[in-house]
């Protein structure tokens, strides 16, 4: 059974910074296509923040992150990273990690996504 887990989620200060983690089990992560950070605030709909994918390394972000995260992999750990630097209140969400089989369609498609973790919730006061 494969499953994800994140961790790493918290309460920080505005301009601070938080580095979320997402373990695989049951499965490795040089057997996915593609692994994806996305997050939903309260009251809205979810959201991609970043992707990557196994072949080559492709990343891919969001507007509203580009510049100030970034994604990576310990493959031989199976963990996914979201480095998250100048966090601010608009950041605040719950942070879900996803992980796809196959390509086919755009990194922000959550179609794509075979598998979810169950989130972990990042706060940044105002």
């Amino acid at each position: 059974q494969v499953r994800l887990l994140e961790s790493g989620g918290g309460l920080v200060q505005p301009g601070g910074s938080l580095r979320l983690s997402c373990v695989s089990s049951g499965r490795s992560f040089g057997d996915y296509w593609i692994m994806g950070w996305f997050r939903q605030a309260p009251g809205k709909e979810r959201q991609f923040v970043a992707a990557i994918t196994s072949v080559g390394g492709a990343r891919y972000y969001s507007d509203s992150v580009r510049g100030r995260f970034t994604i990576s992999t310990d493959n031989k750990k199976s963990t996914l990273y979201l480095q998250m630097n100048t966090l601010g209140p608009e950041d605040t969400a719950v942070y879900f990690c996803a992980a796809g089989n196959d390509g086919g369609s755009f990194a922000y498609n959550e179609a794509i996504y075979n598998y979810w973790g169950q989130g972990t919730q990042v706060t940044v006061p105002s």
